[in-house]
């Protein structure tokens, strides 16, 4: 990867924020994803997120932890947070914002035990596919101490393959229909596309039984997403 998410970052921190960046999905148009927003303070996080931080206790990793924020957030609070994700550069900004713990790490090679594990801001999405959600909480669950908690989000994009009569115009033949490619750009640079899974609550709870995870639904957003505890 070209950690264009990560340059744009870098970008914002230092004072060179011209522009934002720009995304889209196999089955959606090009959003504008704005800088500010990655470095949001509590208060202007939507409900889930802040919810999430709220429960969080203990020893905390925050996966794809980006600029920071949550981490900081939690940090300020006197918890004890360890912040990883896969863009160096976001790490560097993190590190720059006074994270005291943040590595430049896949989720699957982290080692260490906590008693909170944050992914959020569409947390399954880094399990990419649906074959692979077992894989990733399985790991997950691996990770937790005696009486641990898994928070995560995500939405149920169901509504997006919806037709003007109410109908669904999911094919039933192709992958799970919350697999996406999601494309990046910034500066006129494009970044390669990723696998992106935004997974149903249902779905979700259906795979955390498999390996014996308990999934709680804590919060519902407005608009078809949803926070959840594995534990």
């Amino acid at each position: 990867m070209k950690d264009i998410f990560g340059k744009a970052l870098l970008d914002y921190h230092n004072g060179h924020y011209t522009e934002d960046i720009m995304t889209s999905t196999s089955i959606s148009d090009e959003d504008v994803l704005p800088l500010p927003y990655l470095f949001r303070s509590f208060t202007d996080m939507p409900k889930l997120e802040q919810r999430a931080l709220q429960l969080a206790k203990g020893n905390v990793l925050d996966v794809g932890c980006g600029s920071g924020s949550h981490s900081l957030y939690l940090q300020k609070k006197g918890l004890n947070v360890k912040a990883i994700d896969i863009s160096e550069r976001a790490i560097e900004v993190a590190k720059q914002r006074g994270i005291k713990n943040s590595e430049v790490l896949n989720l699957l090679d982290e080692t260490e035990a906590f008693d909170s594990i944050l992914l959020l801001m569409n947390g399954t999405g880094i399990f990419q596919e649906l074959n692979q959600v077992s894989q990733y909480l399985k790991h997950l669950k691996s990770l937790l101490n005696p009486n641990g908690q898994i928070l995560i989000d995500s939405s149920d994009i169901k509504y997006m393959y919806e037709d003007e009569d109410g109908g669904f115009w999911i094919d039933t033949n192709a992958d799970y229909y919350g697999e996406l490619d999601y494309f990046i750009s910034y500066k006129g640079e494009k970044e390669i596309p990723m696998k992106w899974l935004y997974l149903d609550f249902n779905t979700l709870k259906l795979a955390c039984k498999t390996v014996s995870l308990e999934c709680e639904l804590i919060l519902e957003g407005d608009h078809f997403d949803y926070l959840a505890r594995l534990s």
